[in-house]
């Protein structure tokens, strides 16, 4: 095992000091320098330890930062009086500059002008700090880095930390129990074991390196608990506060095999009249029962997807909780119209975003891994905020690879058994909206109440 390390020296005595040093201590002198070297580097109670345990491959411990014993405790004290200071004054700060909430801004675009003021101001409360480096910010900065096997105590303490979601982690669509965040920039994705289509689909994509470019850096497979899991990246790392949006793509989001049964079922016929008592027709009326292929393109007739080939699944507004009623939102009007609440207005934001999509689409219709699969039940994951726009296709659970002597273009309609899904149908329909919110945006320069 390789170690590198920083020790942090005691300052050398004066001269003047060692000139009063009698020949005869020389030899005692030396004895104790030996020891307090050696205690310099023993590890003792005394010292505070700060650990971040990356549990992937070799399950490294990288980063202790330890506190050096061999100051006076008074001295310690106070520096550690002066961190919590510190930390109340920072606390306080942090209260005293609560958000501003939505109810005062006529728009989205006052809200973020009002959000940069406020965050302008207190960088600037915050420069006028004094500037103090203290021991234990200095060897924050220079601190140790080990490479070690980790201990089953600091193990389940990671383990612990894992199921605490980090601060601002949000999940707008899919089952809350099938994601787990960790606090390394990386989501936990649960799957069914390692044969799973999801693991096939991305080690695929691994080997373009531009259909790469399009989705979550993947980086492998975890068993924890008798559980397995993918490793991906966690989108909404290096965002702060960001707008999200979850559009579901494709005019199918059902595999052809979950609808292969023709067997009449109650239970689907009760869930459409439950919706719409007029949609079933007169002899389904009589049967009292439809099969599940007629109750899925049911369920997609109601939402944009059968049209447009997209639904916008849900969307989360800065400093507001995430919206996840729009399935319904499906008629032209109303798609552009929440594209325009989404973005505000901000024309940088729209043509990043256009640029992004029409890049994606491209490399689509280039790549052999989507000319070789179908793609059912993805969606495009949108995230911005003042400094940084993403755009990621998202989701690959049911993507199936096609027998050999099929082929799809992804924009023919579906009949069963053709495999067509619809994705790149979706895509130029999607693009298509944003360019006219992006000529709207243009013409009149204004953004819609919300």
């Amino acid at each position: 095992m390789t170690m590198t390390s920083t020790v942090l020296q005691r300052p050398i005595q004066a001269k003047s000091e060692r000139h009063h040093q009698s020949g005869a201590n020389a030899k005692a002198s030396k004895s104790a320098s030996s020891t307090r070297s050696r205690s310099t580097m023993a590890w003792s109670n005394e010292k505070l330890r700060f650990s971040c345990i990356d549990n992937i491959g070799l399950k490294q411990l990288w980063k202790l930062i330890a506190l050096d014993t061999s100051a006076p405790s008074k001295q310690r004290s106070a520096m550690m009086l002066d961190v919590e200071q510190q930390q109340q004054q920072q606390q306080q700060s942090n209260n005293n500059n609560e958000r501003i909430p939505y109810e005062n801004c006529d728009n989205l675009a006052d809200y973020l002008s009002l959000q940069r003021a406020a965050q302008a101001h207190r960088n600037h409360i915050q420069s006028q700090a004094p500037a103090q480096m203290s021991l234990l910010k200095f060897l924050a900065i220079n601190a140790l880095e080990l490479s070690a096997p980790a201990t089953p105590h600091l193990l389940q303490h990671q383990q612990t930390q894992t199921q605490a979601k980090p601060q601002g982690w949000m999940q707008l669509s899919g089952h809350p129990e099938s994601i787990v965040p960790t606090s390394t920039g990386i989501v936990r994705k649960r799957i069914s074991g390692f044969e799973d289509s999801e693991v096939h689909a991305y080690r695929l994509i691994c080997q373009e390196p531009q259909t790469a470019q399009i989705v979550p850096a993947y980086f492998g497979m975890q068993e924890i608990q008798a559980q397995h899991y993918i490793e991906l990246q966690d989108l909404l790392a290096g965002f702060r506060d960001p707008c999200v949006m979850d559009i579901k793509m494709g005019s199918r989001t059902f595999l052809e095999s979950e609808v292969s049964n023709a067997t009449l079922r109650p239970d689907l016929y009760q869930k459409m009249i439950a919706v719409d008592a007029g949609a079933p027709t007169p002899a389904e009326h009589e049967a009292r029962a439809i099969t599940k292929l007629r109750y899925m393109t049911f369920r997609e007739s109601l939402s944009s997807s059968h049209s447009k080939g997209f639904r916008i699944e849900a969307l989360r507004l800065r400093g507001r909780p995430p919206v996840k009623d729009l399935k319904t939102c499906r008629s032209s009007e109303q798609i552009v119209q929440t594209i325009e609440q989404f973005l505000a207005a901000r024309r940088s934001v729209q043509k990043e975003l256009l640029k992004r999509l029409k890049h994606m689409r491209l490399v689509i219709e280039q790549s052999s891994f989507f000319a070789r699969h179908e793609i059912v039940g993805s969606s495009i994951f949108i995230v911005y905020d003042d400094e940084r726009v993403g755009v990621w296709l998202i989701d690959f659970a049911k993507c199936r690879e096609l027998p050999p002597q099929v082929r799809v273009d992804h924009r023919s309609a579906w009949t069963p058994g053709n495999r067509e899904e619809g994705l790149l149908r979706g895509m130029d329909e999607l693009i298509r909206s944003f360019e006219e919110v992006y000529a709207r945006c243009g013409s009149h320069r204004s953004c819609l109440k919300i």
